[in-house]
């Protein structure tokens, strides 16, 4: 059972804003889970689940993800940097990309799990993720693919 709770904890975190255990077991219910604020905390500690800052400033739960789990699907990308990306520049091979403080991990993590062969890799701070395009692609065409992924304007 503690096993399911916890898978069903990961999904229930990557699907909504979550920022409070209370919520998290209300969420848990409504699947037909009964649990307490204690199994919820050590579940969420077990989990190795961080708070991040989501925009709005809002502070929530997420779970970072394991190795094996390193491939992203494209509309996760997009989701992730539909929410999370403010703005985007360009300098030779090197995006920069702005967050709201606090989330520039999550955007880094979702591009390095999304396997794009135009990402060389990625390096993050609190609100800025810096992208090294590989050397088939230019910073320019880098910038205007995750521009397009992000919903920013051209």
């Amino acid at each position: 059972m503690k096993k399911q709770r916890q898978h069903l904890i990961t999904q229930l975190l990557a699907e909504n804003f979550v920022s409070s255990q209370e919520q998290l077991i209300s969420l848990l219910k409504d699947q037909g889970i009964n649990a307490t604020q204690a199994t919820v905390s050590r579940d969420l500690d077990d989990l190795g689940s961080v708070m991040v800052r989501v925009s709005g400033g809002a502070m929530v739960y997420a779970i970072p993800e394991l190795p094996s789990e390193r491939h992203v699907h494209e509309n996760h990308l997009k989701r992730v940097l539909g929410e999370w990306v403010v703005e985007i520049g360009v300098s030779e091979n090197i995006v920069m990309m702005r967050t709201p403080p606090g989330s520039a991990h999550v955007v880094a993590s979702a591009l390095d799990r999304a396997g794009l062969e135009s990402v060389l890799g990625t390096v993050a701070g609190d609100d800025t993720v810096m992208v090294v395009a590989s050397n088939t692609w230019s910073g320019q065409d880098l910038s205007e693919s995750l521009r397009e992924l992000s919903g920013l304007e051209l």
